[in-house]
């Protein structure tokens, strides 16, 4: 799968992280900056990265800073973007299997390492489970249309 990940200054160290473990897996990788530690605002990546999944060049996405409140946030923005903050395993779980979600966004200040590979791991493999789902991805997707 192609994945595409932002992140601010707070969510760097984690996304090189991730990148890694990722690639490892077999995932091809498109790292949308920050590049440093060096204070920065993050809508800009977070947009970035939605634009990428709407977009189809990446089949999906993590958004990364210090909660993950305020990326999944930016995320959610952007026109068919479905991002869901998953700071445990059980968040994760659920949006992938009802929601459908499209971005993972994860806090670097509230998550360790361990849980955080635990979590885009879970991500990676929830299949969405569709059925009366779908009907709910519909309706919460026409909102944008409003």
């Amino acid at each position: 799968m192609k994945i595409a990940l932002g992140s601010d200054h707070a969510g760097f160290e984690l996304k090189a992280i991730l990148i890694d473990h990722l690639a490892a897996d077999g995932h091809e990788i498109v790292d949308l900056g920050t590049d440093s530690t060096e204070s920065v605002d993050y809508p800009s990546y977070c947009a970035a990265v939605g634009r990428h999944v709407a977009n189809g060049d990446a089949d999906w996405g993590v958004v990364l800073g210090g909660s993950g409140q305020g990326e999944q946030l930016a995320a959610n923005k952007v026109r068919g973007v479905r991002a869901a903050l998953c700071n445990c395993l059980f968040t994760a779980r659920m949006a992938r299997l009802h929601n459908d979600a499209n971005v993972l966004s994860m806090g670097a200040r509230v998550v360790g390492v361990g849980l955080a590979l635990e979590i885009v791991d879970l991500f990676a493999t929830t299949e969405f489970e569709g059925g009366r789902h779908q009907r709910r991805v519909d309706q919460v997707m026409a909102l944008e249309t409003e």
